[in-house]
């Protein structure tokens, strides 16, 4: 049925618009970021595993800074947070500068760590000041409008990460064999396309950051309302009360493993993609076609709210994504790559579904939730390097040996099709729970 409530009032929509600004911001500094895993691990020569660590620094800086993020939130203010994670993210962004001069791999994962510092202040604050910004009727419907301005800025990320990184790099350049030529050099000339295909992914960055400072300063300007809740901290209390709800904590597990298998699937469509001969820069057009795809899930998810249930919508999508991942480990040639690609609208509702689900009836206690649910945010730090682990299992390529009858890059897509069931058995126990409470 229709919901009569207005998916965001009237008087608060400037401040949900500024808020929904800051989605798209982090959706720009995850989808720059996805490529460089496969960008590092050309330029300096890593196995999977140590290019996998780009994924633990940037998602690890969730799991550190989500907590703190909370008190100070509670004890502050909205806005406060929100300058203080634009803070964060410019600072660890302008760090590329002389992590690029010092060609130091550990000085770009320090500076990815920081930088999320900045996007788990900014993911604590505006999911559950999104959610409160109208009636708890359609907080779920109007947190997935907010989060359908997140892919936006990951296709501005994907478009720079391409145009101004991959198809920049001389680490990439083939001899007239199709054979990559950097392996090849003498270590003088090798060090000198290191040096400059490091300055080429520094430039990106550093002018992100220039560029969130001037976004830092607009918000600083604008009067924003604030939340009236009282500041006094009862942490353990709420813990005892979070914890006591079965929603929260199969969402908070639910949410680990959906970022799990996001993060696996959009970072790893590029090794996929090249076991297949198509190289990264190329590559990054599929990486497109599953944030266009996961773009319009979102808009179409956001319309399916009003007429279907958010448990109900989640199942079905949940089903579709083990669909689509069991199409990439079997599928021959590109109707794999296709079915991976086709993996990105499966996805496309469940974060904020997840997060919604999680966080409906908790009232002050949402403040505290919502930071558990952002540090879940770890399971993208920890499943890519999973992912990592399988496809070293035969040596450094994605064809070394077959598991199952497909080879490794294939079969390593077990990982997310494992996280997409834990997704539909927390949609279905949810959904099970309901119907018991209206039979009562």
């Amino acid at each position: 049925m229709k919901s009569a409530s207005p998916i965001v009032p009237k008087n608060l929509l400037i401040p949900f618009v500024l808020i929904t600004s800051l989605f798209a911001l982090w959706g720009f500094a995850n989808d720059i970021t996805n490529p460089m895993v496969a960008a590092f691990k050309r330029v300096l020569e890593l196995n999977n595993v140590q290019a996998s660590w780009v994924q633990m620094a940037f998602y690890g800086g969730y799991f550190t800074m989500a907590l703190p993020a909370a008190f100070f939130i509670k004890k502050y203010s909205y806005k406060t947070g929100v300058l203080l994670g634009l803070g964060l993210y410019a600072f660890g962004a302008l760090l590329f500068y002389p992590a690029a001069a010092w060609e130091s791999y550990g000085f770009f994962l320090a500076s990815l760590y920081i930088l999320t510092f900045g996007l788990a202040f900014l993911e604590t604050t505006a999911n559950p000041y999104i959610l409160s910004m109208g009636s708890e009727a359609t907080a779920t419907q109007r947190l997935n409008l907010a989060q359908a301005f997140n892919p936006m800025g990951a296709l501005a990320g994907l478009f720079v990460a391409k145009q101004f990184i991959l198809n920049a790099l001389q680490s990439n350049n083939l001899d007239e064999n199709g054979k990559l030529i950097y392996p090849t050099l003498e270590e003088t000339t090798k060090a000198l396309v290191r040096t400059n295909d490091l300055m080429v992914i520094r430039n990106p960055y550093v002018m992100l950051g220039l560029v969130v400072l001037g976004i830092m300063l607009l918000i600083a300007l604008v009067k924003m309302p604030e939340s009236k809740d009282s500041r006094k901290i009862n942490f353990w209390p709420s813990m005892r009360r979070l914890f006591s709800h079965k929603n929260f904590v199969g969402g908070t597990i639910a949410q680990m493993f959906y970022v799990g298998a996001q993060i696996m699937v959009w970072t790893y469509i590029y090794q996929y993609a090249e076991a297949m001969g198509i190289e990264n820069a190329d590559a990054v057009n599929y990486g497109y076609a599953a944030l266009i795809l996961f773009l319009t899930g979102r808009w179409i998810c956001t319309f399916l709210f009003r007429y279907i249930s958010a448990t109900s919508l989640l199942l079905s999508f949940s089903v579709l994504a083990i669909f689509f991942t069991g199409g990439a480990i079997f599928l021959p040639g590109e109707l794999g790559l296709y079915s991976l690609v086709g993996i990105s609208f499966a996805m496309s509702l469940m974060f904020p579904t997840i997060y919604g689900i999680a966080l409906e009836g908790l009232g002050e206690d949402a403040k505290f939730g919502a930071a558990f649910l952002v540090m879940a945010i770890v399971g993208g730090a920890i499943m890519p390097t999973l992912q990592g682990i399988v496809l070293d299992w035969g040596g450094a390529g994605y064809t070394d040996i077959q598991i199952l009858g497909v080879s490794e890059v294939r079969f390593s897509f077990f990982l997310p099709l494992i996280c997409f069931v834990v997704v539909g058995l927390f949609a279905y126990q949810v959904q099970r729970r309901k119907k018991n409470l209206d039979v009562l």
